[in-house]
């Protein structure tokens, strides 16, 4: 399926194994912590350049001293992490993102970044409740805290609202919510031109 504007795939209403975009466009996925971002990031195939906060921070992580708190060196972390994104955006391949959602001005920077560019950008939600997503933290042995899971679930609960009531981020071309179900059931997501 390729997406066009709002795709609404939660509770069983359409079954899609594949989404389809095109060569060069950027996917934004976002939802809560341990609710699936990251597995659905690994179904993502063609040439494109998957961008995860977390995979800059385990990098930095591995340098560092292990008695020294992130709290020190996570500036840089965010550096780099932003960097990476800028230079993703500029290559010409696609992009996808790993969004953690608290933070707006990254989906306007992309979006304008995309448009720019003549590229589209497009979003996937997941929807999945609180405690399915703090057990998915469990499961990867990770946790957010209870301030940050709050703001967490502020932003997604705003985000989803704006999308089902089809006000999506000015340069966003489609926005595909999932459930964990219909997330489950998607096996690919590609950027094919």
């Amino acid at each position: 399926m390729r997406p066009r504007r709002l795709v609404d795939l939660r509770a069983g209403r359409t079954r899609v194994r594949r989404l389809r975009y095109p060569a060069g466009d950027v996917l934004i996925v976002s939802g809560l912590p341990g609710g699936g971002k990251s597995t659905l990031m690994r179904r993502v195939s063609g040439d494109t350049v998957l961008i995860d906060s977390q995979d800059v921070r385990e990098r930095w992580q591995a340098r560092m001293p292990r008695l020294l708190p992130y709290a020190v060196y996570r500036p840089l972390v965010r550096l780099a992490h932003y960097l990476g994104l800028w230079r993703a955006l500029r290559s010409g391949a696609g992009v996808a993102l790993h969004d953690c959602g608290t933070l707006p001005w990254v989906r306007a920077w992309v979006g304008r970044e995309a448009r720019r560019r003549g590229r589209g950008m497009h979003l996937v939600l997941l929807d999945v409740p609180v405690e399915a997503a703090r057990d998915g933290q469990r499961a990867r042995g990770r946790g957010v805290s209870a301030y940050a899971m709050a703001r967490h679930q502020r932003a997604s609960r705003l985000l989803l609202r704006a999308a089902e009531e089809s006000r999506l981020p000015a340069a966003c071309t489609s926005a595909v919510l999932l459930d964990r179900e219909a997330a489950r059931q998607l096996e690919a997501i590609d950027f094919d031109g």
